[in-house]
């Protein structure tokens, strides 16, 4: 008989990289327990502040802030946000008086994790990188259970705790597509050669840029590119294009209906942060991944080649893809039995049952 979960809180965010799994985690326990109560705790200002409401769940913000990267007087605000939200999160489990507490990476995971464990409430975290943050690694030594999605973990976690899960992924993307809705949605043809263009739920200015500058070869080309900007480029990117938009190019600030975006798709440009990769791998497409200069540890270069290795995905360094990205694409993209290839590499390394996995975790924590 499975274990009843009655009250959870679950905590993270930042990017939909962390904010999508604690929403799929948390959906699965509400399927499993409907009347459980589910807290989010995320960080004031974040994407998940909007998100979480949006997908029905109460969440409580913190003040927190990311580690200053450089010394300078941000570390002061840092270290006072820091005190703050660990009160806050003192307070949050007091009251709220969770059975289980769930970390799924991001700013807020800290400081909360860290009172669950202080109140001998049964802890898990999920990472989803190959290579592991910062939070997760100071929180290992406290929590009883640890999710992970890549081999060889045991370089930051302690052996004994590690579970291999897979990572969640948005559920819709788990149920089966009906092309043809798909095509529809995108207005599109059977025949046409799809290239989806995303930069990770906030966008990505460098591919952003080398899509701008990259405008008449696409025009020039035959296939159809699907490009998300990201809600702050998207404006600016509106405006430069208005007498130069080829019509062979759709620009979206934000695809909510990602399920149709990989299925019209025969080619995907992306970053590598961990979810979009579950997602690449669940979805069986082939990609090119430009990991993020801008992230800690360099952990999606990390994540990339965890596939390259496999001849799973291809990967450019983000300064080489003013040049090098649409050739590469548009040859990826020709070639049936390249694309192929990677698609069936790719969707190898699916993990479909990642959520359940997780959450059966969570239930052995509670026996």
């Amino acid at each position: 008989m499975k274990q009843k979960i009655n009250k959870v809180i679950l905590s993270g965010g930042g990017t939909g990289g962390h904010i999508f799994p604690a929403l799929a985690i948390a959906n699965e326990i509400r399927r499993r327990n409907p009347e459980a109560e589910i807290l989010f705790v995320g960080a004031l200002g974040r994407m998940e502040m909007e998100k979480v409401p949006a997908a029905g769940y109460k969440i409580i913000g913190l003040p927190v802030m990311g580690f200053p990267r450089k010394p300078s007087l941000k570390m002061i605000t840092f270290f006072r946000k820091l005190m703050q939200s660990a009160s806050m999160a003192r307070n949050i489990v007091k009251d709220f008086k969770p059975e289980v507490a769930i970390g799924v990476g991001g700013y807020a995971s800290g400081p909360l994790l860290r009172a669950a464990a202080k109140f001998r409430i049964p802890t898990l975290i999920q990472e989803q990188n190959s290579y592991a943050g910062i939070t997760n690694k100071l929180l290992s030594k406290k929590v009883k259970s640890i999710c992970v999605a890549y081999d060889k973990m045991e370089r930051f976690f302690p052996k004994e705790k590690i579970v291999f899960t897979g990572n969640p992924v948005r559920e819709n993307l788990i149920q089966k597509i009906n092309k043809q809705e798909a095509l529809q949605y995108f207005g599109l043809n059977e025949t046409d050669k799809v290239i989806l263009i995303v930069g990770g739920s906030l966008g990505a200015r460098s591919v952003n840029n080398a899509v701008l500058k990259n405008i008449k070869s696409i025009a020039d080309s035959d296939c159809k590119i699907i490009w998300q900007t990201g809600a702050i480029y998207y404006d600016r990117i509106e405006e430069e294009l208005r007498t130069s938009k080829p019509e062979n190019l759709q620009v979206h600030k934000f695809i909510s209906r990602m399920d149709l975006a990989y299925a019209v798709a025969d080619l995907v440009i992306s970053r590598a942060g961990a979810g979009t990769i579950s997602e690449l791998c669940l979805v069986g497409k082939a990609a090119v991944l430009v990991p993020s200069p801008n992230v800690a540890e360099d952990h999606q270069t990390k994540n990339a080649l965890a596939l390259v290795e496999k001849e799973a995905a291809l990967m450019l360094r983000d300064d080489e893809i003013d040049i090098r990205l649409f050739p590469l694409a548009f040859e990826v993209v020709n070639d049936e039995e390249k694309c192929s290839r990677l698609s069936e590499k790719i969707k190898e390394l699916a993990r479909p049952e990642a959520t359940k996995t997780i959450v059966d975790e969570v239930e052995k924590l509670l026996k």
